[in-house]
């Protein structure tokens, strides 16, 4: 099989894939019910996508694992969830966050 027919055969997989699964829940609706263990297993779930995205970004520094004060963004992520804690308020948890990482930037 050629390269062009691969690369086509992956892009259809893919787009049935994402579909199928998507659709599912659509035209299946009430008359298919998870088990109650994987309905509160999948409460979990965007919260673990956010830690997948997140963790990286803030832990890495050139690759390398740095949980040192040197770590800006860390140390931002940590002044926002404290702000977040305290607060409950989304703006200002943003915002602390990001003057925190300025300042961090700017003069540590």
């Amino acid at each position: 099989m050629s390269q062009t027919a691969l690369l086509w055969a992956a892009f259809v997989g893919i787009g049935l894939t994402g579909a199928v699964t998507r659709c599912s829940f659509l035209l299946l609706g009430e008359r298919l019910r998870l088990p109650p263990a994987l309905e509160r297993a999948l409460r979990y779930a965007p919260a673990a996508a956010l830690a997948a995205i997140l963790a990286p970004t803030l832990l890495l520094v050139d690759g390398h694992a740095q949980l040192t004060p040197g770590n800006h963004r860390l140390l931002a992520a940590v002044v926002a969830a404290l702000v977040m804690w305290r607060t409950r308020s989304m703006l200002w948890s943003m915002a602390a966050g990001v003057a925190a990482y300025t300042v961090l930037r700017l003069y540590a």
